[in-house]
């Protein structure tokens, strides 16, 4: 009779163990779940209620660099583009004024760029590398940019 009751206790002991194991899992399962939610909050972008501001657009045309040459070739190869500026109607006019800084900086930037390394390239990999030149030369005039973002609305490589 002890024999028996000593083999119930030790299978209710087992089972309780295993409920409670059960038990910590589903509640680490469902904090790790709200930590996911969490963080997926705190990445969406809030809505205020406010309208995304109404954004112009200045066009650079006609950007022309000329692309190093590989070792031994013998024509020269060109890239054309023309860049787009996303910027607030309140600095449109700043935006333009600034047209020829931004010609230079987009020539400077492109210009290191071979024929081979601009043809593997996708245009939002042109944009980011614009934008990237453009955040470096106003950070080094510790100045602020007239506009949210540069596009590229144009390409053609020859």
């Amino acid at each position: 009779m002890k024999q028996k009751f000593k083999l119930i206790a030790v299978i209710a002991l087992v089972g309780l163990l295993a409920a409670a194991a059960a038990g910590g899992a589903v509640w680490w399962a469902m904090g790790a779940r709200a930590a996911q939610g969490d963080q997926a909050e705190a990445a969406a972008p809030v809505d205020d209620g406010k309208p995304a501001p109404d954004y112009k657009y200045v066009t650079l045309e006609k950007v022309l660099v000329m692309m190093r040459s590989d070792e031994g070739a013998s024509v020269p190869h060109y890239m054309a583009m023309d860049v787009v500026f996303k910027t607030l109607p309140d600095q449109e006019k700043r935006a333009k004024e600034h047209l020829p800084l931004l010609r230079t900086v987009a020539v400077k930037a492109l210009s290191a760029y071979t024929l081979e390394r601009a043809r593997a390239m996708t245009v939002p990999e042109f944009a980011e590398a614009l934008n990237q030149a453009y955040r470096d030369s106003y950070a080094a005039e510790r100045r602020e940019a007239p506009f949210a973002e540069a596009m590229i609305g144009k390409l053609i490589i020859e």
